[in-house]
């Protein structure tokens, strides 16, 4: 199969059909692929940058790359030997980035106006922020500071003061506290200074998590509460190996990685990614099908030429060629300008969005100074293109390419369904009817 005979051929096709419906059909399809393909990859690179934000803060904050606990597995005898041979270890291995104990407890927070909410206390050292980079660019401090140096202070998400009414300064009660037998369930005693009020990136967080001294959490969460350690590492895909390591060093402790202990929430995200790619990926279907009814039609034009080409010694296979060479050509002229487009937009997201934001803005505005002007005051910018146009969106080589290689193989399989006419004609049928 001569590949240069083939493309000479299928340019020549090209070249006379670049007028009449043929050409228009060529066009909207190359048109057609190249915003499915420039749609999906700015979709795609959005959807990764939310989800990935939320990652992000959920491993720095609450799950670390890896958790390690069962320490009370071992009598308590051996218990503080254990937990320094645990922090000489991981100070030793040179993947391992920090390493925080901490422990948790759930609770219902009670504060001074007698509001409530739930919450998740975390009990982490005093230099927490010193000690971790991660968690200190996560945690911003956007009221007093993150001080749980002295006993009974506390420091609270933004979303967990609003619901429970505190200010710098309040005083809020642990009422009600997961624990050991030896902890009161429900108690008005465990009093706590709010010295600090932050915010991250995670709502969730924002509304739930609030963090106290560790030696507090000895004291009120009780004896049978567990002490857990996070790890931290260079590589967050590394976890399975430094796992491995751990479990081989100290066979008694439970180590669980940070996909483990996130697996229904990222499966989540996950299903929601493919769920939009399907839909999106729609737009590839119509245009294929749009391509398969264009390519047959020109397979039906063109049975003269396809005639002559057998007739001079043109193998079926390689006459088919041509229209599947048409098709992949098509694909690909629309695909490499869809990836362009398509990184260009995701690089550029923010200032799409506060365009699309300035433009919603004056089109209401000139509608309400249109048919309500005394309303006009009360015509504001939508909110939610800023906080859209916060989002880092993330580009990933592989879907890239696995998108663009999509647009080419639909217009590809498109045309070789098409054109597999082109093996059923015979000379003397196209003669006899020409």
């Amino acid at each position: 199969m001569n590949i240069k005979w083939i493309y000479f051929v299928s340019r020549r096709f090209a070249k006379v059909d670049r007028k009449g419906s043929s050409a228009v059909t060529t066009a909207l399809s190359t048109l057609g692929i190249c915003f499915g393909v420039m749609t999906l990859i700015t979709v795609i690179s959005v959807m990764n940058g939310f989800q990935h934000s939320f990652i992000d803060v959920i491993m720095e904050i609450s799950s670390y790359h890896i958790r390690v606990e069962n320490f009370e597995g071992n009598s308590q005898k051996t218990f503080p030997q254990t937990v320094s041979d645990f922090e000489d270890f991981c100070r030793s291995e040179e993947s391992v980035l920090s390493i925080t104990p901490f422990y948790e407890a759930e609770s219902l927070v009670l504060g001074n106006s007698g509001r409530e909410a739930a919450a998740m206390i975390k009990a982490v050292p005093a230099t927490v922020r010193e000690d971790d980079s991660g968690f200190k660019k996560h945690v911003s401090m956007i009221v007093g500071q993150f001080d749980i140096s002295s006993p009974n202070n506390i420091v609270i998400g933004s979303e967990l003061a609003r619901r429970c009414g505190a200010r710098l300064g309040s005083e809020i009660n642990l009422y009600a506290l997961s624990g050991g037998s030896d902890v009161d369930l429900f108690s008005s005693q465990r009093l706590f200074t709010v010295t600090g009020i932050f915010h991250t990136g995670y709502a969730d967080i924002n509304a739930s998590f609030a963090f106290i001294n560790i030696e507090d959490g000895k004291k009120y969460f009780g004896a049978d509460s567990k002490l857990i350690y996070g790890l931290k590492l260079n590589d967050e895909n590394d976890c399975d190996r430094q796992i491995a390591r751990i479990s081989s060093q100290f066979p008694d402790l439970k180590s669980e990685s940070w996909k483990s202990y996130n697996r229904a929430f990222f499966g989540a995200l996950q299903v929601e990614k493919n769920m939009l790619m399907v839909l999106v990926f729609l737009i590839f279907v119509v245009v294929a099908i749009n391509i398969f009814n264009g390519m047959r039609r020109m397979v039906f034009e063109r049975r003269e030429e396809i005639s002559v080409l057998t007739a001079f010694g043109g193998k079926p296979v390689s006459i088919q060629s041509i229209f599947v060479m048409q098709g992949f050509l098509t694909g690909l002229s629309g695909s490499i300008p869809g990836v362009l487009l398509g990184l260009l937009l995701s690089i550029n997201m923010d200032t799409v969005f506060m365009l699309l934001s300035k433009l919603s803005y004056y089109a209401s505005l000139f509608f309400v100074m249109l048919f309500n002007p005394a309303n006009a005051d009360f015509v504001r910018e939508n909110p939610m293109f800023m906080l859209y146009a916060s989002i880092p969106p993330k580009i990933f080589t592989g879907e890239v390419l696995m998108i663009s290689m999509f647009g080419i193989m639909s217009s590809l399989i498109a045309s070789f369904i098409a054109s597999r006419g082109v093996l059923k004609m015979t000379v003397a049928e196209v003669m006899r009817d020409e």
